[in-house]
């Protein structure tokens, strides 16, 4: 178990300024403890995240800012008190790296809740008060409460992205039960989360429909991602025609966009999840107290 001090052996691409432009940086990763993991990475998926955070967009970026959180590699050493991984394991770390571990939330295995905030995997304040980096980097030193087991025999590039647009999109459709085989969903946004959404509600075995307001989406959600039908969202004739229809919708776009006519689009009791981040939330409450879409 190393106790070397540590040195600037990591190599990641970092964003100096508000430009979010990346280039080449060396920095240091924080000493491995007795509960850590230490991680050499070999993918790291791609956020939007990584580009708000590199840009400034939320004004809080602690430049020079290494994104990245959708991280996948092979245990490279282990601290002493450390009995779920051993070298050589495959292994995953999603959005953050630590939490107070003591709350009710922490205490129900519900981290990302954090009473007292958990820390962003990158961008934000490690244990040892230095400002935490992310995926695109060579490795990474985490606790292993944060860090996920992938079965050797999965490819390590596809597991990359469900540490955050597979788990923002699974997570919400087994809590509301959208698991359910022969149900109908909706899919609103074919990017990242959208996608994910996609391929989950196929592998439930559901009826999937997507809205976008992009044609040129059609291809892959019909034919690459096996969805059942297309349906081009600024067409007032397709979306009354659908109203009351689908039992579950999962909103995926983070532009802003009108909700009332999705909310007509729901059954009686059924449930509509957003994932993406749009500026604001606005709907009339006739969309859900008399299921008509206003003009």
């Amino acid at each position: 178990m190393s106790s070397s001090s540590p040195s600037a052996d990591c190599l990641g691409w970092a964003a100096r300024d508000e430009s979010g432009v990346l280039s080449p940086y060396n920095f240091s990763r924080r000493t491995l403890g007795v509960d850590d993991v230490s991680i050499r990475i070999t993918h790291c998926g791609v956020c939007y995240a990584d580009a708000t955070s590199t840009r400034n967009q939320h004004g809080n970026s602690k430049y020079p800012l290494v994104p990245g959180h959708e991280i996948v590699g092979i245990v490279k050493e282990v601290g002493s008190n450390v009995h779920r991984f051993k070298v050589g394991d495959h292994i995953g770390v999603g959005t953050y790296v630590n939490s107070c571990r003591d709350c009710e939330y922490c205490n129900d295995n519900e981290e990302v809740y954090c009473a007292k905030g958990m820390t962003f995997t990158f961008n934000g304040v490690d244990v040892d008060g230095t400002i935490t980096k992310g995926g695109y980097s060579s490795y990474i030193v985490v606790h292993e409460r944060y860090c996920f087991s992938i079965p050797d025999d999965y490819p390590m590039a596809s597991a990359a992205p469900l540490l955050c647009a597979g788990i923002s999109v699974y997570a919400p459709m087994v809590r509301h039960k959208m698991n359910q085989p022969g149900k109908s969903l909706g899919v609103i946004g074919l990017g990242g989360l959208g996608h994910m959404a996609v391929k989950f509600g196929k592998a439930f075995g559901l009826n999937v429909t997507v809205f976008s307001t992009s044609l040129s989406k059609k291809e892959e959600a019909l034919s690459i991602l096996g969805a059942d039908r297309f349906v081009i969202s600024s067409d007032q004739e397709q979306i009354k025609a659908l109203a009351k229809s689908f039992d579950f919708i999962v909103d995926a776009a983070s532009g802003d966009h009108p909700f009332d006519p999705y909310m007509s689009l729901l059954k009686i009791g059924g449930v509509l999840t957003l994932v993406g981040f749009p500026s604001e939330v606005k709907f009339n409450p006739a969309s859900l107290n008399t299921g008509i879409l206003l003009d």
